[in-house]
């Protein structure tokens, strides 16, 4: 039978002593340095400055900078810590600058090394309420400077636009009411039927734009080329004619000059002729395509006729006009809507149109010098207009007996 045979207890059990090696033995000083992040983080708020007590690396770790970086409000602050290791080996407590009150801010602290592990923390910058009065007075100064110069600058650009839309509306008045100036000095009670005034000079003449086709030949451009000169010597008009801009036109091209005057201009008169709406032929076939500028000056003037005819505007900008050798058949229909005038026979009514004077009122009749149709003729530039329209007439009724069509 067996029986139990006591042990010795004191050598049942080998005790031994072991210690874990430390980070640097096991994982290397510059391992150590990156793994190492501070673990105790405390903020608190003094006023309205914010101070951050944290953790300093071991000493053996040799760290001797930190670096701290806040984000909020879309703002980033950085900020570069070297603690004083004189006063404190374990902790360092540093302020963070540059914050918002009110703001929100994600911040992190970290070693200042390669790949360094970053502790992050919460800051929330909150108000004082031992804030000394100075300050608050400052930023209501502030608000009321602010406050200030945006009421200034909104009277200024109100202002502004009070003095443009007078200007705007005394220019639209002016080009489609009758001038006062011009009929006080016209017009007076004590002139006979019939009796002539002269132009002065020191009024602001109207500008006006002369659209016209050279399809139908070098006659043709000759008799709208002394009509504008007639128009700017004896009917107070400042004319702009594509012949007397050459210069303007090889810079701009001859579209976007007749673009720029058409919306300069006080005025517009299209000269309509057979030629107008004809498409240039009989060209060479190593010729380039001129350009027709006056078809498209025709459809562009149209759309803002109907344009302004649907809008209810003034339609009295445009108008028309044909010679003796010209009939009603030659302007297009897109003009339809324009004012319309016979050469030389209605000068007076053109005049009337420019000005803005009506020829009649009761018990008075304006006839302005040198401009009626028998009356024009006696003044040099007159002469030569007259002169242009007989050669003229001559060359389109030789071309219609012969039959030879128009060439551009």
């Amino acid at each position: 039978m067996a029986l139990p045979i006591p042990e010795r207890w004191d050598q049942f059990y080998q005790r031994k002593q072991f210690f874990t090696r430390t980070c640097p033995e096991k994982n290397g000083l510059e391992e150590c340095k990156k793994d190492w992040y501070p673990r105790y983080v405390e903020v608190h708020q003094e006023s309205r400055d914010v101070y951050v007590t944290f953790n300093l690396a071991p000493e053996n770790f040799k760290v001797r900078q930190y670096f701290s970086s806040c984000f909020g409000g879309g703002l980033r602050n950085y900020t570069s810590i070297k603690p004083d290791f004189s006063l404190n080996k374990t902790h360092h407590t540093y302020r963070l600058q540059n914050l918002q009150v009110g703001t929100n801010y994600t911040c992190e602290i970290a070693a200042d090394v390669v790949d360094a592990v970053r502790k992050t923390f919460i800051v929330v910058v909150k108000h004082s309420s031992e804030e000394p009065p100075i300050s608050r007075f400052t930023e209501s100064s502030s608000l009321m400077v602010l406050l200030s110069v945006g009421i200034l600058l909104a009277a200024t650009a109100l202002l502004t636009f009070i003095v443009v839309y007078k200007k705007r509306l005394k220019k639209k008045m002016v080009q489609t009411k009758m001038r006062p100036e011009i009929i006080e000095q016209y017009y007076d009670k004590k002139l006979d039927e019939g009796q002539c005034v002269l132009l002065d000079r020191a009024t602001c003449p109207p500008r006006l734009l002369i659209c016209y086709s050279s399809n139908d030949g070098p006659a043709h451009v000759r008799v709208v080329l002394q009509l504008a000169a007639f128009l700017q010597k004896h009917m107070g008009t400042q004319v702009h004619l594509d012949l007397w801009e050459a210069l303007s036109i090889m810079e701009e091209g001859s579209m976007g000059w007749h673009c720029r005057r058409l919306n300069e201009c006080d005025f517009v008169l299209v000269i309509c002729s057979q030629g107008l709406l004809q498409n240039q032929k009989q060209q060479s076939e190593d010729e380039e395509p001129l350009e027709n500028t006056a078809l498209a000056m025709v459809s562009m003037i149209g759309e803002e006729l109907c344009r302004a005819k649907a809008l209810g505007r003034d339609l009295s900008k445009y108008m028309v006009a044909t010679f003796e050798y010209s009939q009603e058949s030659d302007i297009p229909s897109a003009l339809g809507l324009a004012s319309r005038y016979t050469l030389t026979k209605d000068l007076p009514l053109l005049f009337s149109h420019l000005h803005g004077v009506a020829l009649q009122k009761p018990g008075v009749y304006l006839q302005v010098e040198n401009i009626s149709e028998s009356g024009y003729c006696k003044l040099p530039a007159g002469a030569a207009l007259q002169l242009a329209i007989q050669e003229a007439t001559a060359q389109f009724s030789e071309e219609e007996h012969v039959g030879i069509p128009v060439i551009s």
